[in-house]
């Protein structure tokens, strides 16, 4: 006769049970915890259906692109202008008239760009792809793209003004060469934004 094989006893099970927590008391314990809705949302535990997260997700983005187009193009334009009409201010009275409308449009439409990603961030939260590479380069490209207009193009400009008192120092300035290759890394920087925004490589999720 084979020799019968011992039942497991109460001790035998007992690391077993302790060694994987149950998901189900985590979402007891989640349930119970005054946590706001979409934390839990975030947490994975108390996922919204898509049908309830689509229209805050279609707000959100639409507001993104919206804020993108209003704030960010006018600075891209005037600042692309900007050299050009300052190589002028120094025969062309005219000229700096048009320079200090440019000037205060970069800097009225920067103050509004701060939207562009409060939103972006808002609706990467919606649609879960906080994580994705593609987003994590997106947020590092577009903190350059300010840093360059707030550290070069917009102090770069106001230098530009104060020369235009003075002629001569502001034909043998350099500035125009400087706020155009300034501009030109700031408007780079945000078309290569906008690319990954539209190509999204790697992601799987739907806008």
């Amino acid at each position: 006769m084979s020799a019968a094989h011992p039942m497991p006893g109460r001790h035998d099970r007992l690391p077993q049970h302790r060694s994987e927590p149950s998901l189900a008391g985590i979402r007891w314990f989640l349930a119970i915890t005054p946590l706001p809705k979409h934390s839990r949302d975030w947490l994975g535990f108390f996922p919204s259906p898509p049908e309830e997260r689509a229209p805050v997700t279609k707000f959100l983005l639409s507001v993104h692109v919206i804020a993108a187009i209003v704030a960010v193009g006018p600075v891209a334009v005037a600042g692309s202008a900007f050299p050009r009409y300052l190589r002028q201010a120094a025969t062309d009275p005219g000229a700096i008239t048009v320079l200090r409308a440019l000037h205060r449009l970069c800097r009225a439409y920067s103050l509004l760009g701060i939207a562009v990603p409060v939103f972006g961030l808002a609706t990467a939260l919606q649609l879960g792809v906080l994580g994705d590479a593609w987003l994590i380069t997106s947020i590092a490209l577009t903190a350059a793209a300010a840093a360059v207009l707030a550290a070069s193009i917009l102090p770069a400009q106001r230098r530009a003004l104060d020369l235009t008192a003075d002629t001569e120092a502001l034909t043998a300035s350099r500035l125009p060469a400087k706020l155009g290759t300034s501009t030109g890394i700031f408007n780079l920087l945000w078309a290569t934004v906008t690319v990954l925004m539209i190509i999204r490589p790697g992601s799987t999720t739907g806008a």
